[in-house]
């Protein structure tokens, strides 16, 4: 059976008692208008307050329904809100011993605190000793009571706001939302009426319908929903402030969003209408990134070089692709089309320096094992004797180990791409086989042990002693290399002369 068979039709006229002047012979015409907001969010509290005292009131009672009491506590519920709103301000003030007062003083607060002090006092038994108060199904239970008396009309909204009118007056002690204005004539009443700040009216906003006092207008403005408002994005639509945020995050063209390229480096946020123009306006930083992406060794200033080819070639093929995958495509191919990228000066001399190094490492120790052989023949000779020795050989395999140094050289420098380099050293490698070859007789003359004169111990002390200029650093191409180059061929000769034993 449904809660509401019971449920009158019809409404009552239920207006409280208006407090009367303490004072005889004084103003008896009052202005009776109140702050219209305040007034209609307190009447709304009205119906799930009663909604609650029915359905505490008639739990687990087989003979009631909310429906059923809902007339009667609804008049019990009108006497005791203004009877307890004549006292609650006086009790407020007076209790200081012991007794909690309340925080706060608005009339909103005070009025919904004794809604709910009086659906307190309608509980049943079943309703103070079970968990009931505590279950989802009372609430539930109170939200569809409450919606059917909005529907069946059972407390108009027009009814509710006149018994607000009178509590308002009694609990707003400071005179912030009613007016208090007394007159002595119906005539000066009738006068102030169309200038009290109170005066109720009605949103001009289209789909709006709140009523508020003409003192509120401007807050109420400024927080309507229905108001329409430009865009805060400053795009030129203009909406309803409610529509507002959905506007900005979805279709205004000035949204703010991530540049198309932001997946290779461009970290830019633009309006959404500016994408064309920022991917116009930097069409040759995006093309930077590109290429960073393809050649990840490559310094920036090399690849910028790159970007100016491109551009110079074919900006007309790149400039109306749009889309960060087929730019990257198209890009990898004409860079294919334009050959391997110049390694720029500073990378050329650290690759010609670090070959140059390489080299005199090679022939420090070739020019090591050269002396410990001379070494070793040195001390044979001096033991076996013999008529003579001869170095030609050795003198003719130095310079084919020097050409195919050369040979060599110029290969590694070639594939390097770096050909001043190769030039210099060319010649200087030149330099060391004309030096070689410049001192044949030295090299040619054959010795004895009757000519040499020189005692063995001397010839070990003279080959423990080598000279400085054995010692290879590698040095940066340049003139003094070269001319170091050569002194080391010079101090090859001269261990070939250790060998011979030849006094140097």
């Amino acid at each position: 059976e449904s809660p509401f068979t019971d449920l009158p039709q019809n409404d009552v006229e239920l207006t409280p008692d208006k407090v009367k002047d303490e004072k005889e012979g004084g103003p008896t015409f009052h202005c009776d208008l109140c702050d219209a907001e305040l007034v209609y969010t307190i009447a709304q509290a009205f119906l799930p307050g009663l909604s609650t005292a029915c359905v505490d009131n008639t739990t687990g009672d087989v003979f009631k329904s909310p429906g059923s009491v809902a007339a009667e506590i609804r008049k019990e519920m009108v006497e005791y809100l203004t009877q307890r709103s004549e006292t609650f301000v006086a009790e407020s003030v007076v209790l200081d011993a012991g007794l909690e007062v309340q925080a706060s003083d608005h009339p909103y607060d005070i009025i919904a605190y004794l809604i709910d002090e009086f659906a307190t006092t309608k509980r049943n038994l079943f309703s103070r000793v079970s968990e009931w108060l505590l279950s989802d199904k009372r609430e539930d239970k109170i939200d569809d009571f409450s919606q059917e008396m909005e529907i069946n009309g059972f407390w108009s909204i027009d009814k509710r706001e006149a018994i607000v009118q009178t509590l308002l007056k009694n609990v707003d002690l400071k005179n912030e939302f009613h007016c208090d204005m007394k007159f002595y004539a119906a005539d000066e009443l009738a006068q102030h009426v169309p200038t009290c700040k109170y005066r109720s009216m009605t949103c001009q906003n289209e789909g709006c319908y709140a009523k508020y006092s003409i003192s509120q207008m401007e807050n109420h403005d400024s927080v309507c929903p229905y108001k329409m408002i430009p865009c805060e994005q400053n795009c030129s639509a203009s909406l309803m402030r409610r529509d507002m945020d959905r506007h900005c995050i979805t279709v205004c063209p000035m949204k703010l969003v991530n540049c198309p390229f932001y997946s290779v480096g461009c970290k830019s946020a633009i309006p959404q209408c500016k994408i064309e123009e920022h991917r116009s306006s930097d069409f040759h930083s995006h093309l930077l990134y590109i290429l960073q992406g393809i050649h990840k060794e490559a310094s920036v200033e090399v690849l910028r070089k790159r970007v100016e080819q491109l551009l110079q070639k074919y900006s007309s093929k790149l400039a109306n692709i749009r889309d960060l995958r087929s730019l990257t495509y198209k890009v990898k191919d004409l860079d294919a089309k334009l050959g391997p990228l110049k390694v720029c000066a500073t990378n050329e001399v650290d690759v010609a320096t670090q070959t140059a190094g390489k080299l005199q490492i090679l022939e420090a120790s070739d020019t090591n094992k050269i002396t410990e052989k001379g070494a070793e023949t040195r001390v044979v000779g001096f033991e076996a004797k013999p008529q003579s020795l001869e170095v030609t050989p050795t003198n003719k395999d130095s310079i084919e180990a020097v050409k195919a140094e050369i040979k060599d050289s110029e290969a590694k420098q070639q594939s390097l791409g770096v050909k001043s380099l190769n030039k210099v050293s060319k010649e200087g490698l030149k330099t060391k086989a004309t030096d070689v070859e410049a001192k044949p007789q030295s090299l040619e003359n054959t010795i004895t042990s009757k000519d040499s004169g020189v005692a063995p111990g001397t010839t070990v002390n003279h080959h423990e002693a080598r000279p400085p200029s054995l010692e290879v650093t590698p040095k940066k191409v340049s003139e003094a290399t070269i001319e170091n180059s050569v002194k080391d061929v010079e101090g090859k000769v001269r261990l070939s002369k250790v060998s011979t034993g030849e006094n140097w």
